[in-house]
């Protein structure tokens, strides 16, 4: 995008004032189950300073702003083995859409660390899981460290990165069939080019490539419900009553998935999605039944999108550059008017996953793959915890 003058709205305030309107915006980012397990500190005292400072091989003068950003365990997935990359897919999602709104405020990064061990479920804080200077919450796992400086020049316009953020959301409604011009798909491939050459896109766009994609998903897309432990989790995050929804601030409404019902049909449903209840009608087909439902989805959907690593086991680092992929080509699609829709069961699950890749003749490790289409129907956002965009001082 163009640079935009001096008087963009933001531009050259302070750095407290900026960190709130950017938290604000990051607030709004994916995360798988719409956990949001981001935790945001500044380094502020010292002793932190100059921790990021040795850390990031930066002069500690004066002109740099720290920040440090962590995964909670408290908010993140647990269930599956692959959960580990998504929370941390989720949280490098929100440091990019926080850096691109510092960046449209004159805030630019100027060194970045991965910490390669972070999130990984370890509870002690290990030599490079947490920053001196505390006090860190224990829960905490440190993903990033970097530092700021203000350039006077904004990025890109914050407005247009808020709107896009606010538009931004996942439309699990139907969309229009109608073929999607490739010009924009390729522009969405492209733009902007953080992913590197560590990730790639592709579009499943052919009625035959689309078509094999729902068969695979009707066949082998119940292992989401069939599987004890991680249908447990999923309906732990099942937001059942508004009241549940405001408590909460997170997860799914259940409107969102199912749309709207009688007071009959959501008793019948939260019935039969308990976990007990879901084991017993697994045994007749029922797994079967709501997979058969979201391939459907897919069989009408103009676009599938999928997205891997070139590596089989990523790192943090490459997670950054895949979470920033997701962000980016989010909130383009976002605003050219389009919806997704994470399909993320075929990710979630490694066998599944390998099949998946052996079919499409991908390499390394899907990490994203979501329905892309015009909606036909409005879907509200996703409900957004009270700390959803707060951040702590130390």
């Amino acid at each position: 995008m163009t640079p935009t003058t001096s008087r963009a709205p933001g531009l050259g305030a302070p750095f407290p004032e900026a960190l709130r309107h950017a938290t604000g915006i990051a607030a709004l980012s994916p995360s798988s189950h719409n956990c949001q397990p981001w935790a945001l500190a500044r380094l502020e005292s010292r002793p932190a300073r100059r921790a990021a400072a040795d850390l990031l091989g930066c002069p500690d003068d004066g002109t740099h702003v720290y920040l440090a950003l962590a995964v909670d365990r408290r908010r993140s997935l647990t269930a599956l083995p692959a959960h580990l990359l998504e929370m941390r897919l989720s949280c490098a999602a929100y440091w990019r859409m926080l850096s691109r709104a510092l960046a449209a405020q004159g805030w630019a990064l100027v060194r970045e660390r991965a910490h390669e061990s972070g999130g990984d479920g370890g509870g002690g804080p290990g030599a490079d899981s947490r920053l001196p200077g505390g006090p860190w919450p224990r829960d905490w796992s440190l993903l990033w460290t970097a530092a700021l400086r203000r350039t006077g020049e904004a990025a890109e316009s914050l407005t247009a990165l808020s709107d896009a953020a606010r538009a931004r959301h996942t439309n699990r409604g139907p969309y229009d069939e109608r073929p999607l011009d490739p010009e924009l798909l390729g522009a969405l491939a492209r733009h902007p080019p953080t992913g590197g050459p560590a990730t790639e896109i592709r579009h499943l766009t052919g009625r035959h490539e689309r078509d094999a994609f729902a068969d695979f998903l009707a066949r082998h897309g119940g292992i989401d419900f069939s599987h004890a432990a991680a249908w447990r989790e999923t309906h732990s995050y099942i937001r059942w009553s508004p009241a549940a929804v405001r408590a909460h601030g997170d997860g799914f409404p259940v409107t969102q998935l199912f749309g709207p019902m009688s007071a009959r049909q959501r008793l019948a449903k939260r019935i039969a999605l308990s976990p007990p209840v879901m084991k017993f009608l697994c045994r007749f087909g029922y797994d079967r039944s709501l997979a058969g439902g979201l391939a459907a989805g897919v069989r009408r959907t103009p676009a599938v999108v999928l997205m891997n690593f070139a590596e089989e086991a990523p790192g943090v680092a490459d997670a950054f550059r895949g979470g920033a992929r997701i962000a980016d080509y989010w909130l383009h699609a976002a605003t050219a008017g389009l919806a997704l829709h994470p399909l993320s069961v075929v990710m979630q699950h490694d066998p599944l996953r390998a099949m998946l890749q052996e079919q499409l003749g991908l390499s390394g490790r899907l990490f994203f793959v979501s329905r892309v289409g015009r909606p036909r129907t409005a879907f509200p956002p996703a409900p957004r915890s009270a700390g959803a965009a707060d951040h702590r001082t130390v």
